[in-house]
């Protein structure tokens, strides 16, 4: 049976933690002191590290044992990966103490709708912390946030999932590029305008065709992998985007963008509320679940 901290081309990685010791404090007596294990054991490990490599990591220099310059070029290697798991670790431990809910967002969510309005949720749950990260949709599986605000159909094993903000959308552009372009009469004169698309390209033909705009001559354009992308450019005049009211309600309000015309499309995608379904949401979850739910469609 092999050592479960050796498997197949994996180093040792006690003699790593050790080696990554020893270089941190500069010398054996110090790394055996911080692994309270003896200084010979830490000479051990270090041989053994050795070994598995190839290469000399250390070289004695009178009554001292220094890096090697493979030795510095392996621990600027490994340094990083220690750092990241002390971190993982501290959070993890200090979240078992704290009051603290993690929830993973789409940008365009989280930027134009979540943070614009977070300090009220703040004033409502003193002392709470909330951790805030990306959501990306093509790594949905490995999301480990207690709650989630997704773009899709819905239906995410391992989720429960509530619809958010409809997937409607409607024509828009910048005050600048209407200013240039306009007048911006009809469906068929926007379709010969440079057009903005988030993800695919599809979207923008459905509309077309519930405008009944039978050939549209503009349906290449610049694509973008997602929608807080496509709002930028057409904040900056790069193009009309399809987009979602309730998400640049303060671009509107602002004159910054132009609603075109009244006509939405839904393109059977939609922002979503979601939760795991193998673990409970503390407190702290439950309300700023609730407060998402109520506060932010």
């Amino acid at each position: 049976m092999k050592n479960i901290e050796q498997m197949d081309n994996d180093p040792p990685l006690r003699a790593v933690r050790t080696f990554e010791a020893f270089s941190r404090h500069g010398g054996v007596n110090a790394a055996a002191r911080e692994l309270d294990v003896s200084p010979s054991a830490v000479s051990h490990q270090l041989k053994l590290l050795e070994t598995f490599l190839r290469q000399p990591l250390t070289a004695r220099q009178g009554r001292n044992l220094i890096l090697t310059d493979e030795g510095r070029e392996y621990y600027r290697a490994i340094r990083s990966a220690f750092a990241v798991l002390r971190s993982a670790t501290d959070h993890v431990r200090e979240k078992s103490v704290m009051r603290q809910v993690t929830i993973s967002l789409i940008p365009m969510f989280g930027i134009n709708l979540f943070i614009p309005r977070l300090a009220e949720f703040l004033q409502e749950n003193p002392g709470l912390d909330i951790n805030v990260t990306y959501a990306n949709h093509r790594s949905y599986p490995s999301d480990a946030a207690d709650i989630s605000i997704r773009f899709g159909t819905g239906h995410w094993p391992g989720y429960f999932s509530e619809p958010l903000i409809s997937g409607a959308v409607g024509a828009y552009c910048s005050r600048a590029f209407a200013e240039q372009h306009g007048p911006i009469a009809t469906p068929a004169a926007l379709s010969e305008l440079p057009l903005l698309h988030d993800e695919e390209r599809g979207t923008w033909a459905q509309w077309f065709a519930a405008a009944d705009v039978k050939h549209p001559t503009a349906l290449n354009g610049l694509l973008f992998e997602d929608g807080q992308l496509a709002l930028i450019a057409t904040l900056n005049s790069l193009g009309c985007s399809l987009l979602r009211e309730s998400l640049v309600a303060a671009y509107l309000a602002s004159g910054e963008l132009v609603k075109l015309f009244d006509l939405t499309v839904d393109d059977g995608r939609a922002y979503y509320l979601c939760r795991r379904t193998d673990s409970e949401l503390s407190r702290e979850g439950l309300n700023l679940y609730s407060w998402v739910k109520r506060s932010l469609v």
